[in-house]
């Protein structure tokens, strides 16, 4: 990755800037690489890792966040969405290598919860027969965890008994991956290639071939990102970076390095920085943004677990939180690990690429009714996009709030001319298989 010259002076750290934009990219190309994520899925090279150890606290539930509605139509769940999505997938890479559906390997599914969302959530698939996708192609496994503290570095006790503890964090995907068994299980099934994402992302194109493809096929990367611009200078969200070793007190900062990719939290940016815009492009020195979508080459993940279980680390952040303990809630410090901590392990060997936000990522983090990154504003997302889809396969959509395409339906607009040209969509509407038209 090449890092930035002249303008401001960022020292050991430098704006990302490799950056594969997709839509500078000619289609041929673009095909070639969604063919090629098709192949890696139908040959069962591929397979789609799931962040869903959160709550839906903020939300109002006190169930695992991938079991909420967020009002949609068809009141399907974000678990529900995501599952179909996968099972669209799976039918468009039989089409698309030529493949007997029968014959393609199903695409495996990897879940990671905690103990506070594990037991809900395998009870939200059994209660929904796995949504149609065979119940041996779901893996389930749970995060670690950590002790809590007091500000003065004490352990907390939750229980007269037991120590106060919270979930390690999605950085602690790798040692659980390795500890359950499931990286040498993935080795062993022929399973190169993981697309990760979280479970808040209404959008999320899990298993996205195009991205796969490209990462696998042509960049060779071990960890890939996708990626999109920021919204504004002050948006909470990180940002891609390439970090070099600190300066060494007889050799100097390695200059001609151009460091190893990161993320920096919105905290750890100076605002006047954070807003510091680039004159040769007009956008934003440190503007791609961190949407936790990525690509890991499962080999990389295996060295990153045994380099972690060997005694390797990498910091932990901290979070001041209230804690549950034997005496009420007291003030405390949760540790937890981040899944970008490892990038810098990866070398050179990384990929960004620039997504749409409009069709990648709509998270659900916020209360209803807050006006950003909430259920009301995925909802709205996901039914502009959808109706949009809908204009461009021939029909006319006059309802304000959009149309809900089932995932069974289409995965990314495609296949919907046969079903939709000609008609008319006055009112919300759920375009699901074998449903008639309005």
């Amino acid at each position: 990755m090449a890092a930035t010259s002249g303008g401001p002076s960022f020292g050991i750290v430098q704006p990302a800037t490799d950056v594969l934009q997709l839509k500078d990219t000619p289609p041929a190309q673009a095909a070639e690489w969604i063919q090629h994520g098709y192949r890696l899925i139908a040959e069962g090279r591929a397979a789609v890792l799931l962040l869903a150890g959160g709550q839906g606290t903020r939300l109002g539930s006190s169930l695992p966040k991938g079991c909420y509605d967020i009002g949609l139509p068809s009141h399907k769940s974000l678990f529900q969405l995501q599952a179909e999505r996968l099972l669209r997938l799976q039918r468009l890479a039989a089409a698309a290598t030529g493949t007997a559906t029968s014959a393609v390997k199903p695409l495996h599914w990897y879940i990671m919860t905690s103990t506070f969302t594990h037991a809900d959530t395998l009870a939200h698939f059994e209660a929904h027969n796995f949504f149609g996708l065979a119940r041996e192609q779901v893996t389930f496994f749970q995060q670690g965890f950590l002790p809590c503290f007091t500000e003065d570095g004490k352990l907390i006790l939750e229980t007269q008994g037991s120590l106060a503890k919270a979930p390690d964090g999605n950085g602690g995907v790798y040692l659980s991956l390795a500890r359950s068994g499931i990286l040498d299980a993935m080795a062993a099934a022929g399973i190169e290639c993981l697309d990760c994402y979280c479970v808040d992302n209404s959008l999320a194109r899990l298993g996205d071939p195009r991205f796969i493809g490209y990462c696998h096929g042509v960049a060779n990367a071990d960890v890939g990102a996708r990626v999109v611009a920021k919204a504004y200078p002050e948006e909470k969200v990180g940002v891609f970076a390439l970090r070099r070793a600190a300066p060494d007190s007889t050799t100097g900062p390695d200059t001609a390095s151009p460091g190893a990719l990161t993320v920096l939290e919105y905290s750890e940016l100076d605002p006047d920085l954070a807003a510091s815009t680039d004159p040769s492009t007009g956008h934003l020195y440190f503007n791609w943004s961190n949407i936790c979508m990525h690509y890991f080459s499962v080999n990389w993940l295996r060295n990153v677990a045994t380099q972690l279980l060997a005694g390797g680390s990498t910091p932990y952040h901290v979070a001041r939180k209230r804690i549950p303990s034997v005496i009420g809630p007291v003030p405390g410090i949760k540790l937890e690990l981040f899944i970008f901590d490892t990038f810098p392990l990866a070398g050179d060997k990384t990929a960004l690429v620039q997504v749409d936000r409009r069709e990648d990522f709509a998270p659900v983090k916020n209360a209803p009714g807050s006006a950003i990154d909430s259920p009301n504003t995925a909802r709205s997302a996901l039914l502009s996009l959808h109706a949009g889809w809908v204009r461009n396969a021939g029909a006319e959509v006059t309802c304000d709030e959009g149309v809900e395409v089932s995932p069974l339906v289409s995965y990314a607009g495609e296949g919907l001319e046969s079903i939709v040209l000609g008609k008319t969509y006055n009112n919300l509407f759920v375009l699901e298989l074998q449903q008639p038209s309005p």
